[in-house]
């Protein structure tokens, strides 16, 4: 380093301290990328530029990598510790080779290697972002470009508080050396490959280039499918086609996204500050992949559960707050509303009718839209649910927007298409005790600005706050393996209207296979253990030692028999989750000579269950298995697998659970083999019987599923008493028969009774051949009703057995 570079660098030191604000993505590079500090690394710039890497210098000294004006030590020998692509004044779409010092530096550092067999060389490539600002249509710029010194200290003052320093996946140059050799032109390779790699990132970070809102209302409606659309509109109500060309116009108006940096930049610092004041922390996991995808040029689209409003705010932060560029989102029309509708426009929300039947020129405007978005390629949010769930459950996915996005890429797309399952869960709810009222028959409350205003007044610590990203779903690839060669000529379409006859049933399993997906990457947290473990206790209530002993289990069974590679468990132990669920302030805690006794009142006891639901599915087997040891008292493994074999396909649907037929025996086995070990049940010469000394963690463990069982034997039991019953009559009659049954049994789950769970059951009813004709799905049912029979208490047998008999002499 010149003599010249160290007096300019350290008199740029000081103004820097307050000009910049610096942020890395990832905030952990080392654990993320896996970085070795023990080998020699060596960052790779976009430019040669001293305030990115004084820039860079402040935030490798607090992550404790090495400092990037440092020299390396290699031998003796002293290298520079960066290596830049461009020169001051190149841009990196400048057809100019990489820099004459930076190719002597790379073929050096190549050249080591094949001096010293054991030396591997870390290049990190490494991104300065000032701003993130998207380019507007027509005056694009190039994504990166070297600036001079007046360019640089304006983005200073304008975008220092915004810098984002981002790494990427480390090159080894030991790979590097071994497979391509350490000739010269190795290193105009590498950086032809890095530039790409930087302009993808800042595309990832910004997004594309925004239209203004007219001319892309102008260029929409001049698509001869719209075109038609308003012919169409104009001949079937008889009106002008200037009267239906202004319809149109106020429908793109309706629908269309207004997005804005500016308001974005500053609702993020908003919304920083929200999410400090109402939860103690954020957790966000699998991001990596996420980020791996926009690297790689895929068009995203997230499809996130829906549990509450905060849903679309927290997820737009997360991103932007992670380095990527918030989404478009679908919202429901119900949310255009002032203030409200004006600000989550230019936050990216475009609003979307709760139906589009019987008006053709509204369907065909928002599907071009859609097309539009994803052609230019935009993020996109919706969310599959179509609505949030009051239960706490995944609802059944709604198709329209997915067939949406499959007719799109029918048209053609020029890049993949991915869907990102998200998974969000709060240990706290706002709007859970609204959701307990609706489902017991009152009226939805409708969305204006009064109800915000009411909501903020409740605004306390409502404890952490989870973010999942599920495994992706990569359309292109997901179509080849379900219809080859459905994006040949013959299937593609110019009209967005036009549906091929495969679409369908490819929808319906698609959408299944996301919703599994979301549930796939599922958190528990401190509430919903608690809440679990409380809800399974009769008197809803624990001593806290029982409670710490069934929070153990329920985090052995997890750790021990992982559910899928995306869902997460706490840390913490048993002990410090009780106590952070206390603060929470939901459990009414009493003490007496013997210790503290935990438990939910009457109310808290109905909204519990929401929390539970959130997580259910992570015990659904081995609540099953350990239910069947008690009501069995003795049972071999073969007539466990077997008894669950029958009763899995009904929990696989209502629950998404993600495993196959294929794949059951062997995590029956697991978990099994878990509870064995835990010393819940123990296992003579095949036949596994209950632990008596462990006996009440065990039936707590086997109540979690006992209510979706009550469930199913309310329906399979009519169908043996009546054969013949018509489906409709039968979907009603249960949810009549449940809600007596959980009056009289004081069942609080509002779930239970829930006419979306019973449809659910029915279809998969229908699936499995229960409701073929009489004579073939006779045997079958009964055999499936006599083991539900042996699953329930003879208190429930009874009063399900005498209501379904009033409803056969009614008949």
């Amino acid at each position: 380093m010149s003599y010249g570079h160290r007096v300019s660098r350290s008199l740029l030191k000081l103004p820097l301290s307050f000009l910049v604000k610096g942020k890395t993505i990832p905030a952990n590079p080392v654990e993320e990328l896996t970085l070795d500090l023990t080998k020699p690394i060596v960052y790779a710039l976009p430019f040669d530029s001293d305030i990115d890497l004084i820039s860079l210098q402040t935030q490798t000294k607090a992550l404790g990598l090495p400092d990037p004006l440092t020299p390396l030590q290699i031998n003796g020998q002293e290298f520079s510790r960066f290596v830049f692509l461009t020169s001051k004044g190149m841009t990196t779409h400048s057809k100019q080779v990489l820099p004459k010092q930076s190719v002597e530096l790379f073929t050096q550092l190549l050249k080591l290697h094949q001096a010293d067999s054991e030396l591997d060389i870390q290049m990190l490539p490494t991104s300065i972002l000032w701003g993130r600002k998207p380019n507007q249509e027509g005056k694009e710029k190039p994504y990166l470009q070297a600036m001079n010194a007046c360019q640089k200290s304006r983005l200073l003052v304008s975008s220092g508080r915004d810098c984002m320093i981002r790494f990427s996946p480390v090159v080894s140059l030991r790979y590097m050396a071994d497979t391509h050799g350490v000739d010269e032109t190795i290193a105009h390779k590498l950086a032809r490959v890095a530039r790409i790699h930087f302009s993808r990132q800042k595309l990832a970070a910004s997004g594309p280039s925004l239209p203004q809102r007219q001319v892309l209302f102008n260029r929409l409606l001049k698509s001869p499918e719209i075109q038609q659309a308003i012919q169409d509109e104009a001949k079937s109500k008889n009106i002008s086609l200037e009267k239906a060309q202004k319809q149109a116009q106020g429908m793109l108006e309706e629908i269309a996204a207004d997005f804005s940096y500016t308001l974005i930049r500053v609702g993020a610092r908003f919304l920083g500050w929200l999410w400090n004041k109402l939860y103690q922390g954020l957790n966000i996991n699998n991001m990596a992949a996420v980020r791996k995808l926009a690297q790689d040029g895929h068009e995203i689209i997230y499809v996130p559960c829906h549990r509450s409003h905060m849903d679309y705010l927290l997820l737009s932060y997360v991103l932007h707050h992670e380095g990527m560029v918030p989404p478009h989102i679908a919202a429901g029309v119900n949310l255009n509303f002032f203030p409200a509708g004006p600000i989550f426009r230019r936050g990216g929300a475009f609003f979307i009718r709760r139906s589009f039947k019987g008006n053709k020129l509204y369907s065909t405007i928002f599907r071009e839209y859609l097309a539009e978005l994803f052609t230019k390629g935009y993020s996109v949010e919706f969310f599959s649910e179509g609505g949030r769930s009051r239960t706490g459950r995944l609802l059944q996915a709604k198709t329209g927007m997915l067939a949406m996005t499959i007719q799109t890429m029918l048209r053609g797309l020029n890049r993949p298409v991915t869907l990102v399952p998200v998974y969000i869960g709060y240990e706290h709810v706002m709007e859970v005790s609204t959701y307990a009222k609706e489902l017991t028959g009152k009226r939805k409350e409708k969305e204006s600005a009064g109800m915000v205003l009411k909501t903020l007044r409740k605004l306390r610590n409502f404890g952490q706050g989870y973010v999942n990203f599920g495994e992706p779903i990569n359309l292109n690839q997901y179509l080849n393996e379900e219809i080859p060669g459905w994006s040949s000529k013959e299937n593609q379409t110019q009209d967005n209207s036009q549906k091929p006859q495969w679409m369908n049933p490819v929808v319906n399993k698609l959408a299944n296979k996301m919703m599994t997906h979301i549930n796939d990457a599922a958190a528990a947290n401190a509430l919903t253990l608690c809440a679990t473990a409380l809800l399974a206790s009769n008197q809803r209530a624990l001593s806290r030692r029982k409670l710490e002993q069934q929070i153990n289990c329920y985090l052995s069974l997890l750790t021990q028999v992982p559910y899928t590679p995306t869902s997460t468990v706490p840390d913490s132990s048993a002990a410090q989750l009780v106590e952070h669920a206390e603060k929470l302030d939901k459990f009414v805690v009493e003490a007496d000579e013997q210790g503290d006794i935990i438990s939910l009142d009457r109310q808290q006891s109905v909204l519990m269950t929401y929390y539970r639901n959130n997580i259910i599915h992570l015990f659904a087997l081995p609540s099953l298995i350990a239910h069947l040891v008690i009501q069995k008292e003795h049972i071999s493994r073969d007539e466990l697998h077997q008894a669950i074999s029958l009763i899995y396909p009904f929990l696989k649907a209502e629950l998404f659970l993600h495993y196959q037929p294929d794949q059951l025996d062997t995590v029956i086995t697991d978990l099994i083999n878990e509870l064995l070990r835990q010393e819940l049940i123990k296992e003579d010469n095949g036949v596994i019987s209950i632990n008596p000394s462990q006996v009440q963690m065990l039936i707590l463990l086997s109540r979690t599923i006992v209510e979706t069982l009550q469930r199913y034997a309310i329906a399979l039991t009519q169908l043996v008493a009546m054969p013949d019953i018509d489906k409709a009559l039968l979907e009603k009659q249960s949810q009549t028969i449940a809600q007596r049954l959980g009056r009289l049994h004081g069942i609080n789950a509002p779930e239970f009774f829930d006419k979306g769970v019973f449809i659910t059951l029915f279809q998969t009813l229908k699936q499995q051949g229960y409701l073929a004709p009489q004579t073939e799905q006779q045997h079958k049912i009964e055999t499936l009703v006599d083991l539900l029979g042996e699953l329930l208490s003879p208190e429930v047998q009874l009063t399900l057995q005498e209501s379904i008999m009033r409803k056969v002499d009614s008949k």
